[in-house]
């Protein structure tokens, strides 16, 4: 359902339906897209780097780096576009993070997870060995 919102490009309210920014900065964001497409499309430019594009069209590199994070530039067919890791700004052609730092999270998470199945099984013991000396307490004060 339609819902009315503020474009975060621009702070314009509109109605929220189908895109997430307003109808004047949806057709800025299409223009910047045919400018940068056109450029990289020329058999010249398919190597352009990102700088190069920016320089050559006046598309920011953070829009240009959308287009290609959104899938709507492939960075396949253009070798020289990349834009930078989240993480560590490597500048990567494809997801949000460079191998290293997703390996890092890997590993991280990993080791989370081997240090909470060693802390339950530490627990488990310490339950165990609590009970066997409640039930040995317990005998002794029966047998009184």
């Amino acid at each position: 359902m339609p819902e009315l919102s503020n474009c975060p490009k621009c702070g314009g309210v509109f109605v929220k339906a189908l895109r997430s920014v307003c109808e004047k900065c949806h057709r800025e964001v299409e223009e910047d897209f045919e400018k940068v497409y056109s450029f990289i499309r020329r058999r010249e430019n398919r190597r352009a780097t990102m700088e190069e594009v920016n320089e050559a069209t006046g598309v920011s590199k953070e829009q240009i780096a959308t287009f290609v994070r959104e899938g709507r530039i492939l960075a396949s067919q253009f070798p020289g576009l990349s834009y930078p890791c989240e993480s560590c700004e490597t500048p990567i052609r494809e997801g949000r993070l460079c191998d290293d730092c997703r390996k890092g999270i890997t590993d991280g998470l990993k080791t989370q997870e081997r240090e909470r199945s060693f802390q339950n099984r530490k627990d488990e013991t310490e339950k165990k060995k609590n009970v066997t000396y409640h039930s040995l307490g317990d005998r002794v004060n029966r047998d009184r």
